[in-house]
């Protein structure tokens, strides 16, 4: 009797075992495959995956869109293509034969030539930048907006002396690049150009953009065709063939110089040699163009002056050949009154320094009659300063 029931009471205690076991296992089957159909659902993983790659576009984007494009894109409708046609006269190739000359005479013939550079809108009302190497003998000048147009452009004025030309379109509400300070740049600051390198503003109507830095300021360069660059800004940003005339800013947008020369070293490339005409130099020349049509610089000082060379520094034991000497000074002159006399070294005016003779005239290009300049001279060993009045011609 007790053996039968506890066989009974173990089968009972089995078969509640198996049952809750039987149970376990079922339920946790059903919370595993609940578990594992939502781990393996789409909707959760996809929003996850789309919203990273949401961010990840924006970070994508905002990386992109630097301070350089941004101004880029301001400044580009303001920067326009300039197509010109000037007329040169031109001698006949047998013109250089004096028996041809005798019986023909000295044939000479207009031809019209083609030339293009780059210009830059300064005010709403149409007022176009450039160079006068690039348009100052236009006897007809087209200039192309990025949205396509062409308009003809009439020159307002031009100064060759400084490469500075003013041209003029019909209209009003253009976009326009705002003037800086060019004496406030800094040598290593972003920079960027912008312009026509050849031709390429007519495949598309739009410039041509690259990037550099200031790599130096105050640099003065001998002078071409009559034309004095003193004080330029040299920038590595890739300044080529057609950008002449292009505006120069910095990262706020603001116009500080025109792209103007190029050093290629024999090559038609650029090798990360260009040169800016400052914009506060470009301000006065634009002022008086608009005004005048023309540069006045109808004054006179009464000096002769001679670029200093290894026997004058030696004869007169200065350190260095930088700064002209004095070698006549007119009677009644500007530069008597002003106290300046022979053999007087000319080493500064206005805190600018003078390096040779083509600097000197280069800087002097930069005034106007009745303005007083501060002279900087070494006389017997000694620097002093005296005040230069520039009398008008009489």
């Amino acid at each position: 009797m007790n053996k039968s029931r506890i066989i009974i009471t173990t089968a009972l205690v089995t078969l509640l075992i198996a049952t809750a076991a039987f149970a376990f296992i079922f339920k946790g089957k059903s919370s595993f495959e609940g578990s594992l159909s939502s781990f393996s659902g789409d909707s959760s993983v996809n929003a996850i995956n789309a919203s990273n790659q949401a961010h990840l576009q924006q970070d994508i984007t905002a990386s992109r869109a630097t301070i350089i494009t941004k101004t880029a894109a301001e400044v580009s409708p303001a920067v326009v293509g300039i197509n010109v046609t000037e007329i040169r006269q031109v001698r006949d190739i047998f013109s250089s034969d004096p028996v041809f000359r005798y019986f023909f005479g000295d044939r000479v013939y207009n031809q019209q030539i083609k030339n293009l550079g780059s210009g830059v809108l300064i005010s709403p009302d149409g007022y176009i930048l450039t160079n006068d190497h690039v348009a100052g003998n236009a006897v007809e000048a087209i200039v192309t907006m990025t949205d396509g147009s062409q308009h003809e452009a009439k020159i307002i004025g031009s100064d060759p002396s400084s490469d500075i030309c003013l041209l003029k379109i019909e209209g009003n509400n253009f976009p326009y690049v705002k003037m800086g300070d060019s004496d406030k740049i800094m040598i290593g600051e972003w920079v960027i150009a912008l312009g026509n390198p050849f031709g390429l503003f007519d495949i598309n109507d739009q410039p041509t953009v690259t990037v550099g830095v200031v790599s130096a300021k105050g640099m003065n360069l001998g002078a071409q065709d009559n034309r004095y660059y003193v004080n330029m800004i040299q920038t590595d940003a890739a300044i080529n063939t057609g950008n002449s005339g292009g505006p120069l800013v910095n990262a706020f947008g603001e116009l500080i110089g025109m792209n103007t020369l190029i050093y290629t070293a024999g090559s038609a490339g650029n090798i990360g040699l260009g040169f800016a005409i400052p914009i506060n130099k470009i301000k006065r020349v634009v002022d008086e163009l608009k005004i005048n049509g023309k540069v006045d610089r109808d004054f006179w000082t009464g000096l002769s002056i001679q670029t200093i060379d290894q026997a004058i520094a030696k004869a007169y034991d200065l350190k260095s050949t930088r700064g002209v000497i004095v070698t006549q000074v007119q009677r009644n002159s500007p530069a008597e009154r002003a106290g300046l006399k022979v053999y007087d070294i000319i080493v500064g005016i206005n805190n600018f320094k003078i390096n040779n003779e083509t600097t000197m005239i280069g800087k002097l290009q930069e005034f106007s009659p009745g303005d007083v300049l501060d002279v900087k001279v070494i006389r017997d060993s000694k620097q002093r300063t005296l005040k230069l009045r520039l009398e008008r011609r009489r």
